[in-house]
C-alpha cells in the first residue's frame, strides 16, 4: 500500500519531557485551583456591586477552573510516556477543553482591556451606559464564537499509535496540508495575534491617557495602570511563546517533509505549551487587581481566616469612639 504525504505522520521519544512536565503540570492544577476557587467564592459570594468586567472575568475563571481538572489527566499521559489510556470519547474531551481554555483565556482577556478602555479613554461612550445584561451577552457570543473554533475537536479520533502507546495530540505532525489541520493551525496562531493587538492597544492608550491626567486619586491611576499591564504580561508570558513556536513548525513543514527535522521544534512546542496552561495560576492576580471592590473582600476575608482584625473597619471604629 502506497502512503500519500499526508498519511506520513512523525512521533518522538521525549523522555525530558516525559520526565519535567508530570510535576509541572500537577503544581499548575494545585496553585491554579486553588486561586480559581478562591476567585470563584469572592464573585459568588462576596461581590456586592456587579460591574461587566466583573461578568468577564467570572467567566474567565470558569473556563479555567474547568480546564484545570484535564491537567491530571495529562500528567498522567506525560508520566507514561506519552501513553493515553481513557479511551477515544475522554481524548477529544480533553483536547477539545484545552483549546476552547486558551480561546476563552485570550477572548475575555481581550474583553476586560476593552471594557476598562472604553470606560477611561472614552468615558462618555454610550457603550459605558449599558448594563449587567449587555456583558451577559457579549460572554454568551464569545462562548458561542469558541464553540464554533473549537467544536471540530469533538468530531475526530486524534489517536497515533507509537511504539504501542496510543498518543492523544491535536498537533500530530502529518506532513502535507489538510483543511482541518490548516484551520487548527491558523486559528490557534490567529487568536493570540488580533486579540494581543486589541489588548496592546488598549493598554498603551489607557497608561496614557491616566499618565496625563491630574485630576483623579493616584490610587485609582495606579491599580487601572497595574490592572492593564497585569493584562498584558498574561497574554505575553502564557500565550506568545506556544504561537511562535507553532509559527516555527508551521515554517519547517514548507522547507522539509522528513521526520528528523522535526524534532526540537516538537519539543519546543510542548514546552511552551505548559505556559498556556499557566494563564490560570496567574489570572487570579487580573481579579485581584480588577477593583477595589474584590481586593477589599478579598482582604476582608483573608484577615477573617487568619483571625486579624480589618484596618477599615477598625479604622471607622476609632472615628465613631472620638
Amino acid at each position: 500500500m502506497n502512503l500519500s504525504q499526508a498519511d506520513v505522520c512523525c512521533a518522538f521519544e521525549s523522555p525530558i519531557l516525559d520526565q519535567v512536565l508530570p510535576p509541572i503540570l500537577i503544581l499548575e492544577f494545585i496553585f491554579g485551583l486553588m486561586g480559581n476557587f478562591v476567585a470563584m467564592w469572592m464573585f459568588i459570594f462576596h461581590m456586592t456591586k456587579w460591574k461587566p468586567n466583573a461578568v468577564y472575568l467570572t467567566h474567565l475563571a470558569v473556563a479555567d477552573s474547568i480546564v484545570l481538572f484535564c491537567l491530571p489527566f495529562r500528567a498522567d499521559y506525560y508520566r507514561r510516556g506519552k501513553d493515553w489510556l481513557y479511551g477515544d470519547a475522554m481524548c477529544r474531551i480533553l483536547l477539545f477543553l484545552l483549546a476552547a481554555n486558551r480561546a476563552a483565556g485570550i477572548f475575555f482577556l481581550t474583553a476586560v482591556a476593552v471594557d476598562r478602555y472604553l470606560k477611561i479613554v472614552h468615558p462618555l461612550n454610550k457603550i459605558n451606559q449599558m448594563g449587567l445584561g449587555y456583558a451577559l451577552w457579549v460572554s454568551l457570543g464569545l462562548w458561542g464564537l469558541i464553540l464554533l473554533a473549537t467544536g471540530y475537536l469533538l468530531a475526530d479520533e486524534h489517536f497515533f499509535y507509537n511504539s504501542n502507546r496510543t498518543q492523544c495530540e491535536s498537533f500530530n505532525i502529518c506532513m502535507g496540508f489538510s483543511p482541518l489541520s490548516t484551520w487548527h493551525n491558523t486559528f490557534y496562531v490567529m487568536q493570540f495575534f488580533l486579540p494581543a493587538s486589541i489588548v496592546t492597544f488598549c493598554t498603551i492608550r489607557i497608561t496614557w491617557q491616566l499618565r496625563n491626567r491630574t485630576l483623579v486619586v493616584d490610587g485609582k491611576i495606579k491599580r487601572a495602570i497595574k490592572f492593564v499591564w497585569a493584562v498584558a504580561l498574561i497574554f505575553m508570558i502564557c500565550f506568545f511563546p506556544s504561537t511562535i513556536s507553532r509559527i516555527a513548525m508551521w515554517i519547517l513543514k514548507a522547507w522539509y517533509n522528513e521526520c528528523k527535522y522535526f524534532e526540537e521544534a516538537n519539543l519546543a512546542f510542548y514546552t511552551s505549551v505548559c505556559f498556556t496552561y499557566f494563564n490560570s495560576v496567574l489570572n487570579p492576580v487580573v481579579y485581584y487587581l480588577s477593583s477595589p471592590a474584590f481586593s477589599s473582600a478579598f482582604k476582608k476575608l483573608l484577615n477573617k481566616q487568619l483571625g486579624r482584625n480589618d484596618p477599615q473597619t477598625t479604622a471607622s471604629t476609632q472615628n465613631n469612639h472620638h
